[in-house]
């Protein structure tokens, strides 16, 4: 795996690690690592993660995230990302009481692993009428929160929650870097 430390948005000098690859996909497909690590590291800082942390990251093909799709989820397709949470949080956001545990070994918090379908991204982004990058900072922030204990899927509530932490991290992204 390609390994690198990230400065959480700079601003906290937190180090996390991020590993992040590509597996079965042709260059047409591939989504920018450096991008991806970016926008992590801004969404954990945005979110008050105060402790070094440990994501992976794979971009993957159709076939490939269809497969983790129907084995994880029961659903036969493909879709865009999939987040593999490691903690479980009571309440969405960083502030939990298994926030303080980091691997002994590596004195990292383990997050989880975000899996992205490259080919997904890139259709999707033009049925958005996006730019691939836009669409890849998308949804690694939607990816982060997931890894944090945000749900869209259950109530009205987590949904408006979620919605309203992506678009005040994608402000910062967009101020940062003019996507």
């Amino acid at each position: 795996m390609n390994e690198a430390n990230v400065e959480a948005g700079g601003q906290r000098n937190i180090k996390h690690k991020i590993y992040a690859r590509h597996a079965g996909l042709k260059d047409p497909n591939r989504l920018r690592l450096p991008l991806i690590k970016y926008c992590i590291g801004l969404a954990l800082d945005i979110e008050g993660v105060d402790m070094p942390c440990e994501i992976s990251v794979l971009v993957t093909n159709d076939h490939n995230i269809r497969a983790l799709n129907r084995e994880f989820r029961a659903l036969d397709e493909a879709t865009d990302v999939l987040s593999f949470p490691m903690l479980e949080f009571s309440s969405p956001g960083w502030e939990t009481p298994d926030a303080d545990k980091p691997d002994i070994e590596t004195g990292l918090l383990p997050l989880g692993e975000i899996v992205f379908s490259g080919e997904k991204v890139s259709k999707q982004a033009q049925s958005y009428r996006r730019s691939r990058e836009y669409e890849t900072a998308y949804l690694t922030v939607h990816s982060v929160l997931h890894l944090l204990g945000y749900d869209h899927t259950d109530e009205a509530e987590g949904k408006r929650m979620m919605r309203g932490r992506e678009e005040a991290i994608m402000s910062e992204i967009i101020k940062a870097s003019a996507l």
